[in-house]
């Protein structure tokens, strides 16, 4: 008889355990969350000024953060100096460039492919109608997108 309480007593021990350690797991599991996707405020493709280009320019905020992001596609001619700017105009001069018209964002990554730029947590993106590459030396475009 006191078998048959030994192993009773240990079946409801381990159940016990079991099933207090599911209900663990499945509160942990309830707390993890998908992170925010990024939402698309703005976005354009490029075109040629100076130079050949091709690809997407978009303003995407992510968790109150807002970024210029270029896709995969993107591609421009190589040259020195070459900055990523907001402009105010939606389609930037060839050349001669006013520098009340636009706000520098960065030095440009690389010619090709994607690129992600933080963009000032005070700009004015309302006050800027397109992104371009932009040759600092020659104070000239090489490529633009309208936003």
């Amino acid at each position: 008889m006191k078998f048959k309480h030994s192993v009773i007593f240990g079946i409801v021990i381990v159940a016990t355990l079991t099933t207090s350690c599911t209900k663990e797991v499945t509160i942990n599991q309830t707390q993890t969350q998908a992170p925010t996707p990024a939402s698309v405020a703005e976005s354009g493709n490029f075109k040629a000024r100076e130079y050949p280009a091709q690809g997407t320019a978009k303003v995407i905020t992510e968790q109150g953060k807002r970024y210029l992001v270029f896709d995969q596609k993107f591609k421009t001619g190589k040259g020195p100096d070459l900055f990523v700017i907001l402009h105010r105009s939606d389609a930037p001069p060839l050349t001669g460039i006013k520098e009340k018209d636009y706000v520098n964002i960065a030095p440009l990554q690389k010619t090709s492919g994607t690129q992600r730029y933080a963009l000032p947590g005070n700009l004015k993106l309302a006050e800027y109608k397109s992104v371009a590459i932009w040759c600092r030396k020659f104070n000239s475009t090489f490529a633009y997108a309208s936003l």
